[in-house]
């Protein structure tokens, strides 16, 4: 009976750790998981590994257990400090990789990199940004290391703009003070991948 009860308990606290979408410890924590793919290669479980050559361009993003409905949803990307300190490289910093407003639900749906079924979002049309997307570009390292890369998509009204100058730093980029700035909510998808330099 004790080991029986010991399985359970160890099985929904794994449960609790692969439902995340986001890296341990990272606030705020996600569940929801925002379906990233690059090309053909999508972001199956969180904290998959690809290269940069297969992260150089902007993913496409959705969702694939239900359509989102929101009026327009925003997409950013940030690069998070890992664990590892090099003290000749100085402190991590967080980076912000992409920020774009404007995303909709698209009322078509696709077949996903699994065989299942896709709901991709749209992109806005035109100009990219505030943030216009940039690959990920870890350096190379000895002992060689995975960086973190956070997708967090926010819902946000019709219409929501975010200028420049509200972004401030991308190097050194502030999270909870740009979402207090612009008054986000919580993230409603979330996914992360590494990239090794």
């Amino acid at each position: 009976m004790l080991a029986s009860i010991s399985t359970i308990v160890s099985a929904l606290l794994l449960a609790g750790v692969v439902s995340a979408q986001t890296p341990a410890g990272f606030v705020p924590e996600v569940k929801d998981k925002l379906e990233i793919i690059f090309g053909s290669k999508a972001v199956e479980t969180p904290g998959a590994s690809f290269t940069r050559a297969e992260t150089a361009r902007q993913p496409t993003i959705g969702t694939s257990d239900a359509p989102l409905t929101g009026p327009s949803y925003l997409w950013m990307m940030i690069g998070k400090p890992a664990n590892f300190q090099n003290p000749s490289s100085g402190p991590r910093r967080t980076n912000l990789h992409a920020l774009v407003t404007g995303f909709k639900p698209s009322e078509s749906t696709t077949i996903n990199t699994t065989g299942g079924i896709y709901y991709p979002l749209t992109p806005p049309s035109g100009t990219s940004g505030p943030v216009s997307y940039v690959g990920p570009a870890p350096p190379a390292e000895n002992p060689p290391h995975a960086h973190r890369y956070v997708s967090l998509l926010y819902e946000t009204a019709a219409g929501f703009a975010v200028s420049r100058s509200q972004v401030g730093q991308t190097l050194g980029f502030n999270l909870a003070e740009f979402v207090g700035k612009v008054g986000l909510g919580t993230p409603v998808r979330a996914g992360y991948f590494n990239v090794t330099g």
